[in-house]
């Protein structure tokens, strides 16, 4: 019987090879599927990445309506099944609220009266479903029917629980006797959008939710001023957000090109007399939010030359907070080929310089870690970790949690390198190291650095001691799945697969990872006697032989390119 699952399950495994849906599990069987291919944990994911985005409340929305009536409904009288039915009953619950709170956040919500109504009447004991559907009501222009909403809570709480509403549900109904009700945006309660991005930028410095949140508001600010149709002010607006970068792709690719596209729709308003300041940072906004991994070659073009324009017109100016800024876009328009870690560490030192002698602590900040993923680069560690030390040091006074989150990679990735010498730390006290790093980033509002990059911290550390690639399904490569899918394969044993995938691999982008995607390439090329493949990867990475791969961000290591570039240069003759 289980054979046969299997064979249906998956019928293109090759035989004789370990199955990898219906799995041995001790004395038993267990089902290992991905994520993707099972509702409860779509529904999960969805729930949690809103929770921690709230622009995915649609993907929310979807999986809510996946649901058709309870869970588990054909296993009534299975106590685990009872067990998990009430968990997942409490997550679609929470998962109802959460989009009401969201959609009520944005200053939508008057057409949530009625499910709320049915939410509240079916489940009267939430306390803070009685509040959201007060809000709705506030928000559709029934005052009285808040209030009227609010009190019926407060009868219910106290005759039947006696229990006092909470602290939330008296402030709103003061509130609402007072006025707006909270995320009430009529005419004349909205901040303006000086304040907003003011408040946005101060919120990016703290990293999680308030990072998303900040994104989010910045975007609103610049909507709001354009429809003042004040164009200067437009332009102070967009370039105000002078948060300093250090990946190469964007958190949130969508919202950075609507920054981008705002940005060079005002540059063009201004034209080329326009104000120099306000021209500056329009162009280093337009580098900084250009990340070049997420980018066409057009928009490439665009971006370096925005980089160059606005270093010069920040020179020109003398304003060292400027330049920091624009220089900021010249580091994340430097990734044009593999092997610029020491350009790269020249532009740190200049930010740093800058920083140090003009009182910019968030630019200090900056050119420490610009130099600390120069220095991993060039494989001088001591060197990083003096740099690593300082951010620490700043990121006290500067308040930016996100530095010790950034720094744990960096010292996991040393102690990845100092595996492989004798006397070394084990390859699994690095692992560890990795996997706690991954549990900070996880929280960290920072999904650019984060998709992908524990995966491959862990592929990196395999090579460094000559083991296969990790092969647990459950892994999201995230962006760098074209270059590691081959090396997963082989570690399956299916090469005509991994041929296959290494065929398909499209050209690394310009990122902080070229240099590793290129030496898996290599790595790859090699182990199928692909003299092709070699000699490409051979080409690209010729300049970058003194460095090591995945170095450049300071969070993982490969191990030395030159390693690879000999491999690859000997297959391909």
């Amino acid at each position: 019987f289980v054979a046969a699952l299997r064979r249906a399950l998956e019928p293109d495994r090759p035989p004789r090879t370990p199955p990898q849906v219906i799995v041995t599990e001790g004395p038993g069987y267990a089902l290992r599927l991905p994520r993707e291919d099972v509702d409860v944990h779509r529904f999960e994911d969805a729930l949690a990445r809103t929770r921690h985005s709230p622009g995915a409340v649609a993907e929310l929305s979807a999986a809510l309506a996946a649901w058709r009536g309870p869970a588990y409904a054909d296993l009534p009288d299975s106590p685990w099944a009872h067990r998990e039915r009430n968990r997942l009953e409490e997550l679609r619950l929470a998962a109802l609220e959460l989009r009401a709170r969201i959609h009520l956040d944005a200053g939508e919500g008057a057409d949530l009266v009625a499910e709320l109504g049915a939410h509240v009447t079916e489940h009267p004991w939430r306390e803070p479903a009685w509040g959201l559907l007060a809000r709705a009501l506030h928000r559709a222009g029934r005052q009285a029917d808040a209030l009227s909403t609010l009190r019926r809570a407060r009868t219910m709480l106290v005759d039947q629980l006696g229990l006092d509403p909470g602290p939330d549900l008296r402030r709103l109904e003061t509130e609402i006797l007072n006025g707006p009700a909270p995320g009430w945006t009529g005419p004349g309660t909205r901040l303006g959008p000086r304040t907003t991005v003011n408040l946005a930028r101060t919120l990016a410095f703290a990293g999680g939710d308030a990072l998303i949140h900040s994104r989010r508001d910045r975007l609103s600010a610049i909507h709001a001023a354009e429809r003042t149709g004040d164009l200067r002010l437009t332009a102070r607006i967009i370039g105000a957000y002078d948060v300093p970068a250090i990946w190469s792709r964007a958190d949130d690719p969508e919202q950075s090109r609507a920054v981008v596209t705002a940005a060079d729709r005002t540059l063009t308003r201004l034209g080329p007399d326009g104000p120099a300041d306000l021209r500056a940072r329009l162009l280093a906004t337009i580098a900084v939010e250009s990340r070049t991994a997420d980018l066409a070659e057009a928009e490439l073009s665009r971006a370096r030359q925005a980089a160059r324009q606005a270093e010069a017109l920040a020179r020109e100016l003398g304003d060292p907070a400027l330049l920091a800024f624009a220089l900021n876009g010249v580091f994340l328009q430097s990734f044009t080929r593999p092997g610029l870690a020491a350009t790269r560490d020249g532009i740190g030192a200049e930010i740093l310089d800058l920083a140090t002698r003009h009182g910019l602590p968030d630019f200090a900040v900056l050119g420490r870690l610009a130099r600390l993923q120069s220095a991993s680069a060039l494989g001088d560690l001591d060197t990083a970790s003096a740099h690593a030390t300082a951010a620490e040091q700043l990121a006290v006074t500067t308040e930016a949690p996100l530095v010790a989150v950034l720094t744990a990679w960096f010292r996991a990735r040393v102690t990845a390198t100092r595996s492989t010498e004798p006397g070394g730390p084990a390859p699994a006290e690095a692992a560890a190291q990795y996997r706690a790093a991954e549990e900070a980033l996880r929280s960290a509002g920072m999904p650019g650095l984060h998709r992908g990059l524990f995966p491959l911290a862990l592929l990196g550390l395999r090579l460094l001691h000559d083991r296969p690639a990790p092969t647990d399904r459950h892994l999201d490569w995230g962006p760098y799945l074209p270059w590691a899918r081959p090396h997963v394969l082989l570690a399956e044993g299916r090469h005509e697969e991994a041929r296959t995938a290494l065929a398909a691999a499209p050209e690394p982008p310009p990122d902080h990872m070229q240099e590793a995607m290129w030496c898996l390439t290599a790595h790859t090329a090699v182990r199928l006697d692909d003299r092709e493949a070699a000699a490409r990867a051979a080409a690209a990475l010729r300049d970058a032989q003194a460095e090591d791969a995945g170095a450049a961000g300071g969070t993982l290591t490969l191990g030395p390119v030159a390693r690879y570039l000999a491999n690859a240069e000997a297959l391909a003759g």
